[in-house]
């Protein structure tokens, strides 16, 4: 068995994995904001599975730039590590073999192995949470690039001068699709016609601050004017995205994971129509499948396990 690491920004999710992709048993803790706090952190999640389950290899997937050989972390924006060792540090504070892989492409392979992908060679995960996180998936195995940071659509910029990223960019895709681009949108929406949304405006009591994606969808399933509106314009902009990633890459499916994806039924389908008007050459190409996630949070976490388990073989 192997174990596979979540970790994210806030929170460190651990799994032991057998090799059908079952997770038979759970760790997590709180993630700490230094190098070796963090490193103690994981260490202990690995740890306290390794003495219930026999554990041959750990996998730890992240939102980061990754190193092509999968051991080192470049820089990870909600975590501590910059160009660090992470795989040999984690391995001499565990004792077992450690692969590092950013948190898109494990979910992309565990939907590919366990999931939505399964049987599809060319594929573009594409995961819509609080950004985008998106992973490429050619004959099966991850593209990742010259310097393994490949692709980074969630940064695409699609609006020339458009609202600011932390990216240090303006405009980028996932400013506008995205749980937090939902929110945006609903508060702008809502400054210019507040009358017409007696739900939303009831679930956020009138603050702008509390107004979030998942505030926005349930006030959507309820009917209410403005956030319709502002699931109509993630729907538009996830249309065209997906209009951006077919020129590119041509995939033959698109998975949609992630938290925003929960809300599919909102907005996928007028995304799907947009889309197929936008790509190039429309009405005279196949147009590739798209397909919402089957493993939702827990994807990263087996498909780090799954790396971890084909790095024993290597």
């Amino acid at each position: 068995m192997t174990v596979g690491v979540d970790v994210g920004g806030t929170s460190v999710r651990a799994g032991v994995v057998d090799a059908d992709g079952t997770i038979l048993d759970t760790a997590r803790t709180p993630t700490p904001r230094s190098d070796g706090a963090l490193e103690a952190a994981l260490a202990r999640v690995v740890g306290e599975l390794a003495e219930r389950y026999p554990v041959g290899a750990v996998g730890l997937a992240l939102a980061g730039f990754i190193t092509p050989d999968r051991r080192g972390v470049r820089f990870a924006p909600h975590l501590s590590w910059r160009d660090a060792p992470v795989a040999d540090r984690i391995a001499d504070l565990v004792g077992l073999p450690v692969v590092v892989e950013h948190d898109a492409n494990a979910a992309a392979l565990a939907e590919r192995h366990f999931g939505a992908a399964a049987g599809a060679a060319t594929v573009v995960f594409i995961a819509i949470g609080t950004g985008i996180g998106s992973a490429l998936l050619l004959d099966g195995q991850v593209y990742r690039g010259a310097f393994g940071v490949a692709p980074e659509l969630g940064h695409l910029p699609v609006v020339p001068e458009g609202r600011p990223c932390p990216c240090g960019k303006n405009g980028c895709w996932e400013r506008y699709c995205s749980g937090t681009a939902l929110a945006a949108t609903a508060v702008e929406l809502l400054a210019r016609n507040g009358r017409r949304s007696p739900v939303l405006r009831r679930l956020v009591r009138s603050d702008p601050g509390l107004v979030t994606g998942q505030r926005v969808a349930a006030a959507a399933r309820e009917g209410d004017t403005v956030a319709c509106e502002a699931m109509d314009e993630l729907a538009r902009w996830l249309g065209t995205g997906l209009a951006l990633v077919a020129d590119v890459f041509d995939p033959e499916l698109v998975v949609i994971g992630g938290g925003v994806s929960e809300s599919a039924p909102l907005f996928l389908d007028e995304a799907r129509e947009h889309y197929a008007r936008m790509v190039t050459g429309a009405g005279r190409r196949p147009l590739f499948r798209i397909r919402t996630a089957q493993l939702g949070d827990s994807a990263a976490v087996v498909g780090a396990a799954r790396l971890a388990r084909e790095a024993l073989t290597e």
